[in-house]
Formats: structure tokens, C-alpha cells, sequence
């Protein structure tokens, strides 16, 4: 079981040194989508299995290690690749699983919470009433062991392969499920039926897992707003909904919340006020974007790269494309006002909300103003702003990226485009297979890896529609100075 007693959470940067995550790796559920529930479960296409566990998401989770935990790893890279292990330590369930207290996985946190004779006979009853299971299975599913539970009430799975309930595929994008802001929990409300599931065992394990004991004061859930259950239809679309990946803490004192596809208005509405009313922020700005599958979440447009520099998506900022406009109708429509995002900031001291004009300006008075930049704020732009790379490229994920400190980040090693405008910018690059070969023979260590962006092998993992900004849930980071 997982226990720290030195643990804590505190997230106040995109960018600040990370020192804890929750992810989540790829379990047999993603395995089991279909072309047919492709579209249901929120995928574009059917991922392979193996290949995205053995050939790039393992790969995430010894780079991780490396800088969050390397006593867990350090001069055993080798080893732990070795046929005869198994992948057991990247599996849960084993007795050679790396257990980390720093990269934790949620399936373990799962498990422990499991082991409680009356948390396990609750959080059951709750996922076969929303999964609408017979009794005898409800049963089964009470009286079975906890790691084997846990791993049943995510894959969906009996330990035969047997199907009892739909997977829950989405949840390797462990940032939608939570979001710590300093050091509260934020638990997200999904937008889609899909993630349900999720979201009920994550609440579960914020509120049971004693890893969190000395933070139950500061979990804020989501409530749905009264006017909702008096609305006309089953499938209403003004729902409130929030999520993870519309959710982005720039500073201490600021947040920025995206209406999107995934976030609706209402959820925004009510964030802003719990945000407020619980004093854990000074002020929250919304971006409202185009309500498009291209754009499901605010960090599939922009993240984080240095207090100074952030990657974008170019076509919805006031940037203009490489490409030239020669087409008569180009005189006539501006093709990009129709998408561009609306910006308003909103404070907890009830001063007037101000308006903002673009992404840049937005981006820009948080780099300078926020977090005090000395040096002019810079834009890296999807595909070099470039057409059609731009849209290809932010399609598979190339503006969705995580930073492990400051000017390190991790994105997909296909986005070539957009790599070449990390290095006009100044960054270096390397592909994680070497990186990981130079720290294992102590040619370099973290603290000496600077502005630089990490690539990932990509196949896979971009068919499920998500970046590593996606796949990570900061559960602390260093404050930055």
C-alpha cells in the first residue's frame, strides 16, 4: 500500500519543478475498443495494445522515474526490460511493480482502497448501479480480492477475459479526472457518458485513500445547477461539465478554465465560484473555444513550455499563417474571426472582468505580469504556422505538452514541423530511447537538462487523441521563483 506520511500536494505552475503525478498505464480496456464503440468511448481509431505499452508509454514511465524517482530505477533500465520479467514492473498487480509514491498509478490507489471491507461494498454498489448489474454479479464482485477489483472495475473485465461492463479507455488521461490548484482537489464532472466510471472511482480515492486524509477539507465537487433537472429531455446539452484538460493553474493566484467541447458554461460558471468562495485563487480567465473535436480541451491548443515561452496552435491566435492568402475571397472573409477564442478574466475582489483580445495577449501579461518574466514572451506555433502542418500537426497533439521543470518537456517524436520551431526558438531536442541510455550511464543527470524538448514514440498513443499534458494529473510541483 501506498503511504507517505511526508506526503503532500501543492500545484501552483505548469511549469514548476514535478515532484508527484497520478497517471494511469494502458490496460486491457484500450485493448477492447471497437470501430463500432470507437466514437462512443471518445476515440477516433483502435489503438495496439502491446505496442503502445511496450514501445512508447513504458517509455514515458521510466523517464518519469528518472526525474520524479530514480532510487526506483537507477541502474536497473537493463533489467527491468528483460523478457522472463514480464513488464511486472509496470504492472500493479506484481510483485516487481515499482510502487512509486511519487509516479503513482491510480490502479494501485485503487487497490488499497479496495482492501477496506466498507469502502469496498460502497464504491461496488455504486459502479453496478450506474453499469446496471445484476445481484449475483454485484456479489461476485464484493466478495473478490481487492487488486483483482481494481483492476476488474477498470478493464471492465472478469480475471477470465469475460466482459461484464464497457472499459473505460479514457482513463490513461489521468488530467481529466482532477486538477490540484495549490492545495485543493478540484474533482472534474465529464462531459460524456464514457467517463462516468472514472470519475466515481477517482472521487472514491480522493475521499478514501489515505494519502489524501489531511486534505478532505479541500476537495471541491462540482455540483449540478438546480435549473438542470427541470429542463425538457434526458439528454440535455447544458449540462455542467468540467474538465481536466479545460483546466490550466499559471500561477499561484490564477487559473484559466476552457469552455470547449468537454466544459460547458455552467461548469466554468460554477468553478469560478467555488474557486472564489473557497479563497483559493485570485482571479480565473475563460477561453471559450470552437466547439470542434479538433479542440477538445483548452490544452490541446497551448500549453507551457517556460515562464516566458508557450506552444500554440496559430490559427486560433491573431498570428498569421505562412501561407500566403492569394485568393480573391481572402479580401473579403477572414476565415479565423469566426474561431477565435473568447478571453475574459474574472476576479474574486468583484473588480471589473477584463477582456482579452487574443491567446498572445493573454499568454503574454501571465508571463510578464503573473510570473514576472524579464525576457520578451515568445510563441512556438503548431507545425511552424505553417498549412496544412499546423492542423496536422496539433491534431496529433504537438501544442499538448507536459513539463517535468521549466524549459523540459515531452511531445510526440512525429511532429516535425513543430520541432523545427523548437529549435528556432533555441531548444535542443532528443529522442527518449538515448536520453534514458545517457542517465543510465551517468552521461548527464536531470538537473543538467535544460530547454529541451523530449521525444516520444508516437504511433499508438496519438490514435487515442491525447498528448502527455493529457496523461499526467501534477499532484505537486516546486513553487517557481
Amino acid at each position: 500500500m501506498i503511504n507517505d506520511k511526508d506526503f503532500k500536494i501543492n500545484v501552483t505552475s505548469e511549469i514548476g519543478r514535478l515532484r508527484a503525478l497520478l497517471i494511469h498505464s494502458p490496460d486491457s480496456g484500450l485493448g477492447k475498443v471497437v470501430p463500432s464503440k470507437a466514437q462512443d468511448w471518445l476515440f477516433e481509431d483502435i489503438i495496439h495494445l502491446d505496442t503502445m505499452r511496450k514501445g512508447e508509454y513504458d517509455y514515458y514511465v521510466k523517464l518519469l522515474m528518472y526525474f520524479l524517482d530514480d532510487q526506483k530505477i537507477d541502474g536497473r533500465l537493463g533489467e527491468i526490460d528483460l523478457s522472463e520479467n514480464a513488464r511486472g514492473f509496470y504492472k500493479p498487480d506484481n510483485e516487481k511493480f515499482h510502487n512509486s509514491n511519487k509516479v503513482i498509478e491510480f490502479q494501485s490507489l485503487l487497490a488499497d482502497i479496495l482492501a477496506d471491507e466498507e469502502t469496498r461494498l460502497k464504491l461496488v454498489a455504486s459502479v453496478c448501479a450506474i453499469e446496471s448489474c445484476n445481484y449475483r454479479l454485484q456479489e461476485q464482485l464484493t466478495n473478490t480480492d481487492p487488486i483483482e477489483l481494481a483492476k476488474i472495475l477498470i478493464s471492465g473485465s472478469l480475471s477470465d477475459d469475460k466482459m461484464i461492463f464497457a472499459p473505460i479507455p479514457n482513463l490513461i488521461f489521468s488530467r481529466d479526472i482532477g486538477i490540484i490548484i495549490n492545495g485543493y482537489v478540484l474533482i472534474n464532472k465529464p462531459a460524456k457518458k464514457a467517463r462516468s466510471r472514472e470519475t466515481l472511482l477517482a472521487r472514491y480515492i480522493f475521499f478514501n485513500h489515505s494519502l489524501f486524509d489531511a486534505y478532505q477539507d479541500k476537495i471541491i465537487e462540482i455540483p449540478e445547477m438546480e435549473q438542470y433537472f427541470l429542463r425538457p429531455g434526458e439528454d440535455n446539452d447544458e449540462r455542467t461539465t468540467l474538465e481536466g484538460g479545460d483546466v490550466m493553474v499559471v500561477s499561484a493566484d490564477h487559473v484559466i478554465i476552457g469552455c470547449s467541447e468537454r466544459t460547458s458554461p455552467s461548469g466554468a460558471n460554477e468553478a469560478i465560484k467555488l474557486l472564489f468562495e473557497n479563497n483559493v485563487v485570485k482571479k480565473v480567465t475563460i477561453v471559450k473555444i470552437p466547439h470542434k473535436r479538433d479542440y477538445m480541451h483548452i490544452d490541446t491548443i497551448f500549453t507551457q513550455v517556460k515562464r516566458n515561452v508557450w506552444v500554440l496552435l496559430g490559427s486560433l491566435a491573431i498570428a498569421k499563417a505562412a501561407v500566403k492568402e492569394i485568393e480573391p475571397i481572402s479580401w473579403f472573409v477572414d476565415k479565423r474571426l469566426k474561431d477565435r477564442p473568447e478571453i475574459i478574466q474574472f476576479y474574486s475582489n468583484q473588480q471589473q472582468p477584463r477582456m482579452f483580445k487574443s491567446l498572445e495577449e493573454l499568454l503574454n501579461d501571465i508571463s510578464q505580469n503573473d510570473l514576472k518574466s524579464t525576457e520578451p514572451t515568445k510563441f512556438i506555433y503548431s507545425g511552424n504556422n505553417t498549412f496544412p502542418f499546423d492542423a496536422r500537426e496539433q491534431w496529433t497533439d504537438s501544442c499538448n505538452l507536459l513539463a517535468l521543470k521549466e524549459g523540459v518537456v515531452l511531445g510526440y517524436d512525429r511532429n516535425d514541423k513543430t520541432l523545427e520551431a523548437f529549435k528556432a526558438n533555441g531548444f535542443k531536442s532528443i529522442k527518449v530511447s538515448k536520453l534514458l541510455q545517457q542517465l543510465e550511464n551517468k552521461k548527464i543527470t536531470v538537473d543538467e537538462i535544460q530547454d529541451t524538448l523530449i521525444l516520444m514514440p508516437s504511433s499508438e498513443l496519438s490514435r487515442a487523441r491525447g498528448g502527455f499534458h493529457c496523461m499526467s494529473m501534477p499532484l505537486l510541483r516546486d513553487e517557481i521563483n
